[in-house]
């Protein structure tokens, strides 16, 4: 199976899908926004809808590192208000997502980058916007980010527009992110398991291939977190947020 599974991709795909793997690791480290990047390089390799099922058990390896490693940093109050409405965005997505053609899916996932992109601007242009304290803020933010990252892996994009809008500190911002996503992509695993049929022996193998890339990605993440201060972490997740929007947005 092993020959079998290194066969299947040229040595080109094997790099994009290390590089993917490398940047899964910085943005569970603390690198916010980068991780549409990953998005992009894996849906190069396997497609929108597969890439996700690829993606998936990378994810949860990477959470629970943030995990232990941001164990202190978490504000419970922000998890519990916006986790019960991810995973009704996450049943959303599990029922209308199976059947979208790539097409379909492609397109879906550019117009949610726009808006996500223009709520982030918005936001931070408008600091004085009481946005962030109305019930329904939080109840849209969780639906769409568990719609999307049942769907692409995309819901890093509106929590991270959440968290800004809350005026998490950096360390929160990671900490709270992490628990976040370690309970989500651990509940969206049966799904794609049983009912998507998207993660396999040769999903999980690929993964455990790529896994160097990751841990690496993890710890240089880390040192470069470690040297960004609060106002400097929000441009920067903008700016990655961005950059990896225009990737998506340009991906055909």
């Amino acid at each position: 199976m092993m020959n079998n599974l290194l066969n299947a991709f040229a040595l080109h795909d094997w790099l994009l899908i290390a590089l993917g793997a490398f940047i899964i690791g910085l943005s569970k480290a603390g690198l916010k926004g980068i991780e549409m990047l990953n998005v992009t390089l894996m849906a190069i390799v396997f497609g929108g809808k597969a890439s996700t099922g690829i993606v998936l058990p990378l994810l949860c390896t990477a959470d629970v590192l943030a995990v232990i490693y941001y164990r202190r940093h978490v504000q419970w109050p922000l998890f519990w208000k916006v986790v019960p409405w991810m995973m009704i965005g996450i049943l959303a997505g599990v029922w209308l997502g199976k059947d979208l053609n790539e097409g379909l899916f492609r397109k879906v996932m550019a117009i949610i980058i726009i808006f996500t992109v223009g709520l982030m601007l918005l936001l931070e242009w408008r600091r004085n916007l009481d946005v962030p304290n109305n019930p329904v803020f939080t109840g849209g933010m969780g639906l769409v980010a568990g719609f999307t990252t049942m769907l692409g892996n995309l819901g890093g994009a509106f929590s991270n527009v959440y968290f800004l809008a809350m005026q998490v500190p950096k360390n929160e911002f990671i900490g709270t992110a992490a628990w976040v996503f370690l309970a989500m992509n651990f509940f969206k695993l049966p799904f794609q398991i049983f009912y998507w049929n998207n993660v396999s022996g040769a999903t999980v193998l690929t993964g455990l291939l790529v896994l160097p890339a990751l841990l690496a990605g993890f710890f240089v993440g880390l040192r470069l977190v470690s040297v960004i201060r609060d106002e400097g972490f929000r441009k920067l997740v903008i700016v990655l947020t961005l950059i990896g929007a225009v990737f998506i947005f340009l991906k055909r």
